[in-house]
């Protein structure tokens, strides 16, 4: 089974996450997500499998681009997970997908649990 890694290679977490993959003897299949912006399918089927309630939970909300579209004051999930693909910045890093889990590596070992 494949495991993704959606990656900022600017992101110390992020990085931090690659690392410890690699340190358990995997090699995930790396996306850096800024460059292969996901769809809002993919953002949607990541969102159910990390089981967060609200598309915010998985939302960088100190990002200058969510105060600047009013995102704090959106409760439509659609546009929150919309807002996500057309600025993908405000998507939190990073996310580890395996199979039908999803683990967002903050603190990176967090990752191991879907392993």
């Amino acid at each position: 089974m494949t495991l993704e890694i959606w990656h900022n290679p600017r992101c110390t977490k992020s990085r931090e996450t690659l690392a410890l993959l690699r340190q358990k003897g995997i090699e995930p299949e790396i996306r850096e997500y800024l460059n292969d912006v996901p769809s809002v399918a993919e953002l949607q089927s990541v969102l159910d499998k990390l089981g967060f309630e609200s598309a915010r939970g998985w939302m960088r909300t100190g990002e200058a681009g969510y105060k600047a579209l009013g995102l704090k004051d959106i409760d439509d999930e659609d546009k929150l997970i919309e807002a996500m693909s057309t600025h993908p910045k405000l998507i939190e890093r990073p996310v580890v997908i395996h199979g039908d889990r999803a683990a967002l590596g903050r603190p990176p070992e967090k990752v191991l649990e879907i392993l």
